[in-house]
């Protein structure tokens, strides 16, 4: 069996793992927003701007990774 033949989906493998980091930080935003609501649920309307920012920048680097994963195949 010669690599050339296994070459056409090593790019969707590498995205498939790449998607466990964005996966992980998204949890952690929620986690994190969830837990300082529980501590302070009046300061809930005030750090939910944030969840949503934090939760764009980590899902804009998931899209960088299956954008980079077409532009760069060979």
């Amino acid at each position: 069996m010669n690599l050339v033949e296994v070459g056409g989906s090593l790019s969707a493998v590498g995205y498939g793992l790449a998607a466990i980091g964005p996966g992980i930080g998204v949890g952690l935003i929620f986690a994190a927003y969830i837990q300082s609501t529980a501590r302070q649920p009046e300061s809930s309307r005030m750090t939910l701007p944030y969840v949503w920012i934090g939760f764009a920048v980590v899902e804009a680097l998931a899209l960088l990774g299956i954008a980079f994963g077409f532009v760069f195949q060979a």
